[in-house]
Order: C-alpha cells, then structure tokens, then sequence
C-alpha cells in the first residue's frame, strides 16, 4: 500500500550525485545519461521507497493552516496580469490556479461564451498565456452544493467504481488507477469521464474533488486528485514548478539505440477536419513549445518489440506518444502516432495504445513526498506475459535526470 514520505528528498543537485547519474556522448554528441543499475526492483504495485537515512526525530503532527485560504471569487468583471510564475500555462489550468472552486464545466462555460478574454481577445481554454498579458475575467461562482440525502442508486454504482479504482487516498488527495479508455475530462458526446464521476463524491459542503492534471483517454495509470482547494492550489504549484516526478512505461515497436537516452524536441498542435495531432516544430514556429522527454529500454523481446521506461521532464499534450514516434520507436497501438508502414502486431498483442502512467512522486501539500505506483493495465499484462517480460525488473529511468 502507498504510504507518505515526511522526511524532503535531496536536492536535485544533490540527487544526482548520491544516485550515482554518469553521463557519456552518445552518437549526435550530446551528454547521454548513465541511468546507474541497482539490481532488480521487487517493489509492488502501489508500494513506495523509503529515504535512504532514517529519521532521527518523531514526525509532528500536520498543521493545518499552512497556507491562507484562497482569494474569493470576482463578484463583477475583473483584470488581471499574467505573473512570470504563470508563464505558458494553459487557459483552464490558469483559472484552475487563480480559483480552485471553480469546476471544470464552469471553466468551459465562461471560455466558450466568450467572457474570458486575453488582451481584448476571445481565448481557448487549451490557449498558453504569456508573462504580462492582461485576462479579463467575468463574475465567478462555484457550484451549488447538493441537497442533503442519500445517493441515487447511479451515484452509488459511480462512488463504488471510483472506490475501487484508489491506489492512495488521505484528507488531502488521491491518487486513482485510471482504466484505459476511460476519459479524464468531458468532450464532444462525452457521457462518462472522471471530472463528471468525482461529481459523486461532493462533501457536505458541496465541495467536489479536483483534477490536478490529467492523462490521454486510453493511457492507464496514476491519476492525481485533490480532495479541498489547499491541496489543489499546493500540487498544482508542484507540477508548474516540476516538482513532480512521472514516470510510464510503454511497449515501443524495435529496440531504441542507444538504450538510454534523452529526446529534445519542439512540438506543436497540427489541426485537421478530423483530428489534431502533436508534430515536431521548429524553434520559433507559432504554438510550438519545447519538450524534454528521457527513456531507458527495461528489456526487448527478439529486437521486434521493446519495454521502454519514460520519464517526461515537461508535459506537452502526448509528448511521450510524438516523441516515441519521433525516434521511429512508436507505441503499440498508437492510433494516431503509429507510423510504421506493412508492420504487424505479433500474434495475441491487442492493439491498444500501450502507455501506462506507472509512477508519480509528488511533494505532499503537507509535507514529505508521496510515491505511487499503478501496476499494469489488463491488455499491458497479457503482451507482457505473452512476450515473457518481467514486470518486477529494475526500473532503469527512476534515476535519469530531473531536467
């Protein structure tokens, strides 16, 4: 079972050294990190890694009132002015940020209607802002809470699926195990995702539980939530700020060389009458953003398939999906980044998108660190049995750099 960590992890300057993280030139002579080998990793799903020293002191109680409560909500048509610390956030997750009441359907509303402009202009909620913009924002509220009473009997069945699907929870936050195919936020004739389904589990003062990031709709694995707006404000803070460690774990089509490595790249999104996709950009090109992703192949099966470990540095919409595809190494089951021509699946791999958010390490809002592991998804499982790979096997990214 996860567990938190009180006592702060080392420095990442500091890290890196006590970890043993060697760097070498790879072929394009740019510094290849030596992710270390410890051995095999026997830790299981949900467990966590203790600090290496033990603490010498009894850990306190928690406090509750470390922060301030959060600004209350604009009553009328307010300005305000981008922060350096706000620099190239989305539109949503900048209101999520300024105003952790507001639901994800409000936020939505207000940007679809018009009413939340940038620089006098209409924006989209995905739109990145930059340091010094001017938002306008209208009158804010949050969502009424709910009349007393029992659930209704789908709100019972929707509580109970959530239950099932915790790999971590305490007062503050949860982390989920997200199935594969199971949306995180609502979209065009969406009926069932995770946002609409937390909606079962308001308190008694109507407060909801809260998406602090998300995952694509067939990726599996650790999903954070807060439980009340102080947590919510803190662990968005930490993925602003990358403190926050993920790593995943993907079955990519050939065997990646060098089998460590890191990808830099610019990714930008490419609309069409279908669909959207991330493409590799230039510097300099309009929308393009950079993305940093590290990988480490874990083990190969007969040089066709490879279990590649993946730890992103940024967190670009499907960074690790474009990148993959990127070196020529795309996931399994991709449908919209598999590019390999004439390539068959071998026989009994299901083709779904092989990408499981296996690991976060997160500051706790509290203090400590919270680490969290989801084991693999059922399609994961059966590739994984039918290619003979070892899921207890050391996990080599865990010590890849932090930048």
């Amino acid at each position: 079972m996860s567990r938190r960590v009180r006592k702060p992890l080392a420095k990442k300057s500091e890290r890196g050294n006590k970890r043993g993280v060697k760097r070498s030139t790879d072929k394009r002579g740019s510094g290849k990190p030596s992710f270390g080998d410890r051995g095999p990793d026997k830790r299981p799903a949900g467990a966590f890694a203790r600090s290496a020293k033990p603490m010498r002191e009894p850990r306190p109680e928690p406090v509750r009132e470390e922060k301030p409560a959060p600004p209350p909500l604009p009553t009328k048509v307010q300005t305000v002015v981008v922060t350096a610390d706000e620099n190239n956030m989305r539109v949503d997750r900048f209101l999520e940020h300024r105003f952790p009441g507001l639901s994800f359907s409000h936020i939505q509303r207000i940007v679809r209607k018009g009413e939340l402009r940038i620089n006098g202009k209409r924006a989209d909620s995905k739109d990145r802002l930059e340091e010094g913009q001017s938002v306008r924002i209208p009158p804010l509220k949050l969502d009424a809470p709910k009349a007393g009473g029992e659930l209704s009997e789908a709100a019972t069945k929707t509580l109970e699926e959530l239950r099932k699907m915790i790999l971590f929870e305490d007062d503050d936050l949860m982390v989920l195990n997200k199935p594969a195919g199971l949306a995180v936020q609502g979209g065009s004739g969406m009926t069932k995702h995770v946002d609409l389904m937390l909606e079962a589990m308001r308190d008694a003062k109507g407060q909801k539980p809260r998406l602090v990031h998300r995952l694509d709709r067939e990726t599996s694995g650790c999903l954070l939530i807060a439980k009340t707006r102080f947590a919510a404000s803190a662990l968005t803070g930490s993925f602003r700020h990358r403190s926050a460690r993920k790593i995943y774990w993907a079955l990519v089509a050939g065997v990646p060389k060098p089998k460590q490595g890191r990808i830099s790249t610019y990714l930008a999104k490419e609309e069409s009458e279908e669909d959207s996709i991330m493409r590799v950009a230039a510097h300099g090109d309009e929308g393009a953003a950079h993305a940093v992703t590290y990988y480490a192949v874990v083990e190969a099966s007969a040089q066709k398939l490879a279990w590649v470990s993946l730890k992103p540095v940024t967190g670009r919409t499907h960074q690790l999906r474009a990148h993959m595809a990127h070196i020529d190494h795309a996931i399994v089951g991709d449908p919209k980044y598999f590019n390999k021509e004439n390539w068959e699946l071998p026989g009994g791999i299901q083709k779904r998108l092989h990408l499981l958010a296996r690991r976060i390490v997160i500051p706790h809002p509290r203090g400590g660190f919270i680490d969290v592991t989801a084991p693999l998804p059922p399609h994961m499982l059966q590739s994984w049995n039918l290619l003979g790979l070892e899921a207890d096997r050391f996990d080599p990214i865990e010590n890849a750099p932090e930048e």
